[in-house]
């Protein structure tokens, strides 16, 4: 097949495009470039760039660098800046991948070829001819939560060359294959920023506010934080509390105050009903409309576990996670990726959300 192929200097993507042209398809690879939110460029994107050329040399392959900056700051920014302010928490890696990677570069570059392959850990399964999201035998790596918001459209034109392959295996055939970035360390964060820390960008974009941190429990109030857009549901490392392990519990938004309890093992941690809304579907509902309770297995954060559960539809509309443990930081705003019972098809996901506070 004539293949796009997105790369992005790392192991896993180059090892992708090994495994194609051994298996003897035509390929031209793509670098999405993501500027800095100032308009300057990345000092690891350069790297990247240098890396991907290394990788198009090694197999004699064209490279185009193509430009999607305008259209990642406008929407996967613009989305994750917006509901931080509103006091939820974000998913911009869930976002980046539907809107950009497989929306943006799709209709302008993608298009022209018979399929697109990246270096994600997923796969796919055919079952009653039609085309389902399925998990990488790798569950640690597995990456089906980060896809599932894509569409049925972007899903038939993708494919994953690592799905059935360990990251451990990917490694050895990196080197094996004598890549240039077969050492190469794995990047870590938002998808396309880079090396950029996270609280820097939101501070940059939504400053500092000074607010009170109250112990929920007593009222007492035991510390201050710098604006509640730092914060999450279920945090514990940042606060800079003494005496804990202290963790998030709520947010009052209207007056910037960060309500905290004390020890892990407490019922303002945990919780066995999540309510989702936003509900996407991937390929289809797998289920029958008028089906009151079914048995699935989901996510609310990236993990390797997968959580056992029934899904009731609500008649609002909305949808209702009854977890078989309970589960500690839900936090709304979140996406709850919903699978099959076996944990082998992703279905889709919605948008958790929760009682909110002076919101």
């Amino acid at each position: 097949m004539n293949v796009a192929a997105l790369i992005s200097g790392g192991v896993d993507s180059a090892v992708a495009v090994h495994l194609l042209k051994e298996q003897g398809h035509d390929l031209t690879l793509f670098y999405i470039r993501i500027g800095m939110d100032n308009g300057e460029g990345d000092c690891s994107a350069e790297e990247d760039i240098e890396m991907c050329s290394l990788i198009a040399k090694r197999y004699g392959l064209p490279l185009e660098i193509v430009s999607l900056h305008q259209e990642y700051w406008d929407n996967v920014m613009e989305y994750a800046l917006r509901t931080v302010k509103a006091g939820l928490t974000p998913n911009p890696d869930l976002m980046c991948n539907k809107m950009i990677k497989f929306g943006f570069f799709e209709q302008r570059w993608g298009k022209d070829f018979d399929i697109t392959a990246t270096g994600h850990y997923a796969s796919t399964k055919m079952i009653d001819g039609k085309k389902w999201l399925a998990t990488a035998v790798d569950p640690v790596k597995d990456q089906t939560d980060f896809l599932a918001r894509i569409s049925y459209d972007q899903l038939l034109h993708l494919t994953f060359p690592l799905g059935d392959i360990p990251k451990s295996k990917v490694r050895e055939l990196a080197i094996e294959a004598n890549l240039p970035n077969a050492y190469r360390k794995d990047s870590q964060g938002i998808c396309f920023l880079g090396k950029i820390n996270y609280n820097d960008f939101i501070r940059r974009h939504l400053g500092e506010k000074k607010g009170p941190i109250i112990e929920i429990e007593t009222g007492r109030k035991i510390g201050e934080h710098k604006g509640f857009w730092f914060h999450t549901i279920g945090q514990r490392k940042g606060l800079g509390l003494s005496g804990g392990p202290w963790y998030v519990v709520k947010k009052n938004v209207h007056d910037n105050v960060i309500y905290v309890s004390q020890g892990y093992d407490t019922d303002k941690q945990f919780d066995s009903l999540i309510h989702i809304d936003e509900m996407h579907f991937i390929t289809e509902n797998p289920w029958i409309s008028n089906c009151n309770e079914i048995d699935i297995t989901f996510k609310n954060r990236h993990s390797p576990e997968f959580n056992k559960a029934t899904l009731t539809q609500c008649k609002n509309g909305g949808y209702l996670i009854n977890s078989e443990n309970k589960i500690q930081g839900i936090a709304p705003g979140q996406y709850a990726v919903l699978y099959d019972p076996s944990s082998k098809i992703c279905y889709g996901s919605g948008v958790i959300t929760g009682q909110r506070v002076n919101f």
